[in-house]
């Protein structure tokens, strides 16, 4: 099956709550372009909060998942994760050591909730059968210090597990930093040499499923053929994004997003295609030139997990003015708006669903049709902006729409300010989308 799609398989435990396990793995590799395939080892009960039941699949079933898959369809990769048991552990590397495909261990011992997923006796089964044909091994400090003997409280202790545990047999050791000490994430990588990934520290409580998916995105990786240090480093990549747009879902430790990225890619297209729609229904409006005001008009769309300017779409060289209506600069394309873009993250940050915005001019008569509309103002004093939000570039249209939004206690159908020195007054728009936005605008235009 040669230049077909990558295969990895997943041998690990399912998740009743969908954050982990089996189903964090399939989605993490549906959304690498990998095709998924699956061992059960374990059904669990559990959800955000805990995991209350643990029913263990037959290691001989498990055995016969993995050698129905490899002998009809093959793999590229392997992951494993929970097996919980020693005798479920012997199954898998007998199988996996005679499938001759990259395996990666996700040492899973204990779950986020506390629950222990490996037997006290499963632990030297995995030293002794799983580790010494492992690819990549992934631990978390906690799980380093079980298998090493060693302190891991900081990047030096993580460094002597790391080594320990290499001796055990896998090419590459993983000992993540998400439980490190410090404010920066940083996981200290061995393959004979130490490579340390810095990473941004998340604050969530969205990161159920952390580990399973950093070891399938390795596993995916592989799969592809990547080397193992590039592999780890894309896998970091991949579920740091996915922490950053975790699910606030349950009462507990919610799930990661593995998806997330893939949404995001799959919406650039909506976004774009929105964006131009909109754009032409406003030039197709002449009296839209009444709205337009001395600095021209730009309007934007974010994507859906748009966490900064580069994920905002609009105009390059806005929309003007010109003979008796209106008329985009240029086609639109994402990174292309500072302080629209900047008005539409602050929304977002208030309201998700809030996605577009566009400026248009200020004046008495603007303020008075926007009421007798019935649309919901709010407003700021540019008079009362910080130095440090004036010196840095774009920081005035977010400090001041979050200003307004919070005054108001939710995000209103427009904001305004009246300028200061040398600043044009301006009111923007704002909704869900670019044809929401500009129907709103069209109207007030109409009402002058």
């Amino acid at each position: 099956m040669a230049g077909s799609i990558p295969r990895a398989l997943t041998i690990a435990g399912s998740d009743s709550g969908g954050g982990a396990g089996i189903q964090a793995d399939l989605k993490t590799f549906a959304a690498l372009g990998v095709h998924g395939m699956s061992a059960i080892t374990a059904i669990t009960a559990q959800n955000t909060v805990g995991v209350t039941a643990i029913q263990d699949v037959d290691p001989e079933v498990v055995r016969a998942q993995i050698r129905a898959v490899v002998e009809d369809i093959g793999i590229d990769a392997a992951k494993t994760g929970m097996l919980h048991r020693r005798e479920t552990i012997a199954a898998v590397s007998e199988e996996l050591s005679r499938a001759g495909a990259p395996i990666v261990v996700d040492p899973v011992m204990v779950a986020k909730s506390g629950a222990r997923l490996l037997e006290p006796d499963a632990v030297e089964a995995l030293v002794k059968a799983l580790l010494p044909i492992s690819t990549v091994v992934t631990p978390n400090a906690m799980e380093a210090e079980a298998l090493s003997g060693i302190r891991v409280a900081d990047l030096e202790g993580a460094k002597g597990a790391a080594e320990a545990i290499a001796r055990l047999g896998p090419k590459v050791v993983v000992v993540k930093g998400g439980h490190l000490s410090g404010e920066r994430a940083i996981d200290v990588v061995y393959d004979g040499d130490f490579h340390l990934l810095d990473g941004e520290r998340i604050p969530s409580r969205a990161t159920h499923g952390t580990g399973c998916s950093f070891a399938s995105a390795i596993a995916a990786g592989l799969a592809k053929g990547m080397d193992p240090l590039e592999a780890i480093r894309e896998a970091k990549a991949f579920v740091a994004h996915a922490i950053r747009f975790g699910l606030e879902i349950g009462r507990g430790h919610g799930p990661i997003n593995p998806m997330a990225l893939l949404f995001n890619e799959a919406e650039r297209y909506r976004v774009l295609r929105k964006l131009r729609e909109a754009v032409d229904l406003l030039e197709r409006s002449p009296i839209a030139s009444k709205l337009v005001p001395e600095v021209q008009m730009n309007l934007a769309f974010a994507l859906p997990n748009a966490s900064g300017p580069r994920d905002v779409a609009a105009i390059p060289g806005r929309i003007v003015k010109i003979d008796g209506g209106v008329k985009a600069s240029s086609p639109p394309e994402f990174g292309a708006s500072g302080h629209v873009a900047n008005t539409v993250l602050a929304a977002m940050r208030f309201d998700a669903r809030v996605r577009s915005a566009m400026n248009i001019r200020y004046s008495g008569a603007i303020i008075e049709a926007c009421r007798r509309l019935g649309y919901s103002l709010s407003s700021y004093d540019r008079r009362l902006e910080p130095p440090e939000v004036k010196a840095r570039e774009g920081g005035t249209t977010a400090w001041g729409a979050e200003q307004a939004i919070r005054s108001f206690g939710g995000v209103p159908d427009a904001i305004y300010h009246e300028g200061d020195w040398g600043k044009e007054p301006m009111v923007t728009l704002l909704g869900r989308d670019p044809l929401e936005v500009v129907e709103k605008a069209l109207r007030l235009a109409r009402s002058l």
